[in-house]
């Protein structure tokens, strides 16, 4: 078994200041033959990789803070640091280091930091000089220790003397008695020269006067000797709000005590940084390095320490899901998780995917799934908020929950469902949780996230998943709001006087813009099967010659289809529409069209003449045998991507008026003419109305009108023996069970 005592976790820092982790595992202290001296080495507990390769030299300033920390700088920028598991493991570490350079290990810094400049000014100091004599701790003297810790800020060497001379006898602690003696006086003059004492000494940057200054019989009077900034007419409260406006609430009693001491202490702390402090200047900014370093770690800790008490963890899920807790206390639980998964952001990647691992082992998308969809917002938004901390660490990781969940519960309260719910019913005027809500959404359904190399499957299995379980959720209120025909129904006379349909118009050109920009051949059958491009055409034609951003989203429309060459969209547009569009020449997109159509039916035609030469034997067929498998064929596609599961929508039931009107019209168009011309418009353009679309559309059996004819021969077409193993791929990976984007 591995020796604990050894078990560190490397890190670096940073250009930002922050700690990065470099991975875990165990120290020794070695001779290498190649550095040429005793060595920190740490392999890597996974695979025994190493980690780390650092010569002790005899000049490296060392490090010891927190009793498990060793941190040292190897190059100029380059800081690192050893975090121990074990205080005997440190000190350990920390004995053979000093023996190294011949220190005292009773010492919590091997060397003087010293720069070149000074290096000449105290090379021949004395090394019984070590340390700075400080002032007797009275309050007669205030004004002389204050004058003396601000000029050493500025000297390496003179900032570590001083700081040893601090730590000596207690001398903190005394200073800090002094401030309550100065507030009891209302001594105004002393406590303006405890603000400046206190403030230099944070600046000096040492972990072992942290540790002094932030205990707990001592953190509240360093606030307190902050408060009073010279430069204030009035000092400041801090005290007052850390201790009576700032409570901490036990959601969940925690009965490890140093637990709670060190969240209050990390609190406490980060308070004095980022509120008490004032923004350091550059010359200041590295002079609380060490403070970062010190939340940092007691983070680190304090999320170790919840993660490894499991009884904590579970029983605030319990009561988060219980029915009978009460209202207030679970808006408490749901914040106090916000706060928990805000606080691990701060964590290295490593830390985090533990941390999150193991809420997610403990159930936190199930009750997430039970809090998002009760009424009370403040709880809503906690957590809207918590599912978007899980989201953005891991997509894959909800897609695998959801796809879970139609086994175990009802579609209405599948948890993608209820986001969706959530987002389409947010009653902020500004609608900024819908907004929030979108974002995750989209994150989680966008393919560029499931291109995962441990699950090449995601992509295919969660999006069949959600076009069967959440589509008709997401499109209801778009379906709602345009299922009635007087509100929906565009006429030319709307276009002319410019209302708001437009904008609706061009929302959903954008929408088959995106389906196209796809490039993925299920959608473009799909577009295919139902003639979709119908209604685009025919309001292409409805807005006659004017030239408007509706007229201009069209034509870019069909320019990409041209421009990217898609073959299967180009050959239905020309063989069912070229008629009607063949007159517009204002633009030589339709032209062009034409011209990539013929291209690849010259292509078609040399290719089959050169696989009859080759293969005689495999073209003898009877022509009619050829149509009636085509159009088995297209029929058996259109099964196949329906599937037997998929409820078919009537036209008749849902629209009984216009269907109506529909079937009149095909019944006189069939018996007057069997072939598709276009119909001359009031305004002059041309309108199509296929037969063949309603059946294709809506799974019609009915007898295939003249069109048909056209359609069997788009299947010929389309059919590239080029791409037939891609489109094979494509058929077998894609879902059986699809909704219809048209109903």
């Amino acid at each position: 078994m591995s020796d604990t005592r050894r078990r560190v976790k490397v890190y670096t820092l940073n250009e930002d200041r922050q700690w990065d982790d470099r991975g875990t595992g165990h120290v020794s202290s070695t001779f290498v033959e190649r550095l040429k001296g005793i060595s920190l080495l740490v392999r890597a507990e996974s695979d025994g990789s190493l980690l780390l390769e650092s010569k002790i030299s005899p000049n490296t300033a060392y490090q010891k803070q927190q009793d498990t920390l060793i941190v040292w700088s190897e190059a100029e920028n380059y800081d690192l640091a050893l975090s121990f598991q074990e205080k005997a493991g440190c000190d350990e570490i920390w004995e053979k280091i000093c023996q190294v350079q011949g220190k005292d290990p009773a010492l919590e810094i091997t060397q003087d930091p010293i720069d070149e400049s000074e290096e000449e000014r105290f090379e021949e100091m004395p090394e019984t000089s070590h340390l700075v004599e400080l002032p007797p701790c009275e309050l007669a003297r205030l004004e002389e220790i204050a004058d003396l810790v601000t000029s050493v800020l500025s000297s390496p060497i003179r900032r570590e003397k001083l700081a040893l001379a601090l730590m000596s006898e207690g001398y903190m602690k005394k200073l800090l008695q002094l401030f309550q003696v100065c507030e009891d006086l209302d001594n105004r003059e002393g406590l303006h020269h405890l603000y400046e004492i206190v403030r230099g000494v944070l600046f000096l940057n040492k972990a072992a006067l942290f540790e002094v200054m932030f205990s707990d019989d001592c953190i509240m009077d360093v606030v307190g000797c902050l408060e009073y900034d010279p430069a204030l007419v009035q000092p400041k409260r801090h005290r007052e709000f850390l201790t009576k406006t700032a409570k901490f609430k036990e959601v969940i009693p925690i009965t490890d005590s140093e637990l709670r001491q060190k969240i209050h202490q990390t609190y406490r702390v980060q308070y004095i940084q980022d509120i008490i402090l004032p923004t350091p200047s550059v010359f200041e900014e590295n002079f609380l390095s060490t403070l970062t370093s010190f939340i940092f770690f007691n983070k680190v800790e304090i999320v170790s320490m919840l993660q490894e008490d499991e009884k904590f963890l579970t029983e605030v899920f319990a009561q988060l899901t219980d029915e009978a807790t009460e209202d207030g206390k679970r808006r408490e639980l749901v914040n106090f998780f916000k706060e928990f998964c805000a606080f691990s952001q701060t964590l290295q990647p490593q830390n985090r995917d533990a941390f999150f691992k193991t809420l997610a082992n403990l159930g936190i998308l199930p009750a997430l799934e039970i809090v998002m969809g009760m009424d009370d917002l403040q709880v809503r938004a906690a957590a809207t908020d918590i599912f978007s901390y899980l989201v953005e660490f891991s997509p894959s990781m909800v897609r695998e929950f959801v796809m879970q969940e139609p086994q175990q519960t009802d579609d209405d309260v599948l948890l993608i469902n209820v986001v969706i719910k959530q987002m389409i019913c947010d009653s902020d005027p500004e609608l900024g949780g819908a907004v929030q809500l979108m974002g995750l959404l989209r994150t989680l359904i966008d393919p560029e996230n499931m291109l995962t190399p441990t699950n090449k499957t995601e992509k295919t299995e969660f999006l069949s998943f959600f076009y069967k379980y959440c589509m008709q959720v997401l499109t209801a209120p778009l379906l709602a709001n345009t299922v009635d025909e007087k509100k929906s129904k565009v006429s030319s006379a709307s276009f002319q006087s410019g209302d708001c349909t437009d904008f609706v118009l061009t929302g959903a050109l954008r929408f088959m813009r995106r389906i196209i920009g796809q490039k993925d051949e299920y959608y473009n059958r799909y577009i295919i099967k139902g003639n979709l491009f119908e209604p685009v055409i025919n309001t292409l034609l409805d807005n006659g010659t004017r030239y408007n951003l509706l007229n201009s989203a069209i034509i870019e429309l069909f320019e990409f289809i041209k421009v990217e060459d898609v073959k299967s969209l180009i050959a239905h547009i020309i063989d069912n529409y070229y008629k009607a569009l063949e007159s517009i020449e204002y633009v030589q997109t339709f032209k062009g069209l034409k011209g990539r159509y013929e291209q690849e039916k010259d292509r078609q035609t040399l290719r089959l003449n050169r696989s009859v030469l080759l293969y005689p034997s495999r073209y003898r067929r009877d022509a009619r045998t050829l149509d009636e498998d085509e159009e088995m064929w297209f029929h058996e596609d259109e099964d196949d991507d329906e599937g037997e599961a998929v409820e078919k929508s009537r036209p008749e039931e849902e629209f009984p008026e216009s269907y109506g009107k529909y079937m009149e019209a095909k019944k006189v168009k069939e018996s007057d003419d069997k072939e598709n011309f276009p119909t001359q418009t009031p305004t002059g353009s041309f309108k199509f109305t296929f037969s063949h679309s309603a059946g294709a559309a809506n799974g019609a059996n009915g007898k295939p009108a003249a069109s048909h004819a056209a359609s069997t021969a788009m299947v010929g077409l389309v059919d590239y023996p080029d791409d037939e193993d891609e489109e094979e791929e494509d058929e077998e990976q894609s879902p059986r069970k699809r909704p219809r984007l048209g109903s």
